[in-house]
């Protein structure tokens, strides 16, 4: 039943009232309260700043807290090529002395641009590196019309890792054993050669391109996205001719299962010293290093990249690791920012020059 307005405003019962009273007056003065809180306050001060988590990274002005997380490290061209065998071994040395997982993960197509444009993108925070090709990446600043990154202003080197050079091989079955011999074929039969390539644009392809035009020859260009592919395939006679390097293709040369006919660089390599240079072959002036290195996004903080230089120099100063690369044909190398900064405008041009002459396009 509804209680009525009167039975609302009944005042308490007197023993009720008392037993209030009573407990009012135990209770502590606003004032009182305020006093405590006070008090509380400083005792736990100095105990929730010494809870506070440090800064991340990037607000530090030091960078040492860097890196907190894993790296992820990017290479624009598939699994078992010359990036992953000198990309993997270095990425493990840094894992140990960086304490975080580097996650190393192919990102290939468009002649390594993917990849390189990836990196070019991701947040300048020091998570997000490129194993760069980089001379195929400054061949790709001349030869596409429209990249969506710029390799010397999205990009900033941290330190080269090796050369690579590059070999020419051909199918067993093709009957040349050196570059003379090739260039008599190839003018015997004039657009019949098939010649792979680890993709269009990539150092692969303008090698070939390169020589061809020295050589006033024809050939039929089949571009592949990356080594692995295109080394199936020439494997299996479908294509007879391809510029890889040495690291990627020293075993079959080895044993057989491919000929050497001759190293693109101007000098000879140490692991394959029987095998003549292009221009040793006949034509003078041929020379192509093959530079790979480390990168990361524009705007990375200098601390980082310092402290990333620094790793990679010790890494590839290690016995160990130089033997392990010397050995499958690798010249290592580490550099400063600056040398590779320069190492990249100077390729830019090298290669710009070979693309006029040699009328290269992407097909």
């Amino acid at each position: 039943m509804p209680h009525s307005p009167r039975a609302l405003s009944r005042p308490a019962r007197p023993a009720r009232a008392a037993r209030l009273r009573a407990t009012a007056a135990r209770l502590p003065s606003a004032n009182a309260v305020t006093r405590a809180a006070a008090s509380t306050a400083t005792l736990l001060l100095p105990a929730l700043l010494l809870a506070v988590p440090p800064a991340p990274a990037a607000a530090q002005t030091s960078g040492q807290a860097w890196p907190t997380r894993p790296i992820r490290l990017i290479a624009p061209f598939p699994p078992a090529g010359a990036v992953d065998l000198v990309g993997r071994p270095i990425a493990l040395r840094l894992q140990e002395t960086l304490g975080q997982q580097i996650l190393f993960e192919n990102r290939p197509g468009a002649g390594g641009n993917i990849g390189a444009e990836a990196v070019a993108k991701a947040p300048a925070d020091g998570y997000s590196l490129l194993m760069a090709a980089v001379t195929t990446h400054a061949i790709s600043a001349t030869l596409y019309q429209k990249l969506g990154y710029d390799l010397q202003k999205d990009l900033v080197p941290v330190s080269l890792a090796a050369n690579s050079p590059h070999v020419l091989i051909a199918h067993p079955s093709l009957p040349v054993k050196n570059v003379q011999d090739l260039i008599a074929l190839a003018r015997a039969r004039p657009g019949q050669l098939s010649w792979a390539s680890q993709g269009n644009g990539t150092l692969s392809h303008l090698e070939q391109e390169l020589l061809r035009s020295m050589a006033k020859i024809d050939a039929v260009h089949v571009p592949y996205k990356g080594s692995a592919p295109a080394l199936a395939d020439l494997f299996g006679g479908q294509v007879v001719l391809l510029f890889d390097s040495v690291p990627a293709v020293l075993h079959h040369i080895r044993n057989g299962k491919l000929r050497a006919l001759a190293v693109a660089t101007s000098r000879r390599s140490n692991v394959l010293p029987d095998v003549p240079t292009v221009a040793e072959s006949g034509l003078k002036g041929y020379a192509a290093e093959n530079w790979f290195g480390m990168m990361a996004p524009a705007g990375v903080s200098k601390e980082i990249v310092t402290r990333l230089n620094g790793e990679i120099v010790k890494a590839l100063a290690q016995p160990e690791l130089r033997k392990r690369l010397m050995d499958i044909g690798f010249e290592p190398r580490s550099s400063t920012p600056e040398e590779m900064r320069a190492i990249i405008a100077s390729e830019i041009a090298l290669w710009a020059k070979v693309i006029r002459d040699s009328g290269a396009k992407i097909e």
